[in-house]
């Protein structure tokens, strides 16, 4: 995908107006692919079998609180996968990659007040889902 995102900045660097810095702009392309990569692989998703996932090495104490854990985890995945882009874009950008509300509101092109407005929206739709699987989202 690197190299996708580099050919696809070299081609467009004779339209770069230098009204963004060359650095978010980069950001922007590489979002952008990663969006489509993600929407081309959503129906490729390869499924690891039995076999794959009883040699998995796991330093997590007890059987029952990995199970625990790991329905957890799929319940959260599969809630933020239902959620529109731009929420599931501000959470990833905010509390996976450490990015600044300024700095998550620069890559996504909206106002600051906006993507607090996502994090708010996401956090309580994530809430109600995950209440309904039976989990708390604290």
């Amino acid at each position: 995908m690197a190299q996708e995102v580099f050919l696809k900045v070299h081609h467009a660097l004779r339209s770069f107006r230098g009204e963004a810095e060359i650095g978010s702009w980069i950001y922007r392309i590489t979002f952008n692919q990663a969006v489509n990569v993600k929407a081309r692989a959503r129906y490729r998703r390869p499924h690891l079998d039995e076999t794959a996932l009883a040699h998995a090495a796991d330093a997590r104490p007890g059987p029952d609180s990995q199970a625990e854990t790991a329905r957890r985890d799929e319940a959260l995945a599969a809630c933020i996968q239902t959620l529109p882009e731009v929420y599931q874009s501000a959470l990833r950008l905010y509390y996976w990659l450490g990015a600044s509300v300024a700095e998550t509101a620069v890559l996504l092109d909206v106002p600051e007040n906006t993507v607090k407005s996502y994090l708010h929206r996401a956090r309580q739709l994530l809430d109600g889902m995950l209440k309904e699987r039976g989990y708390s989202y604290v």
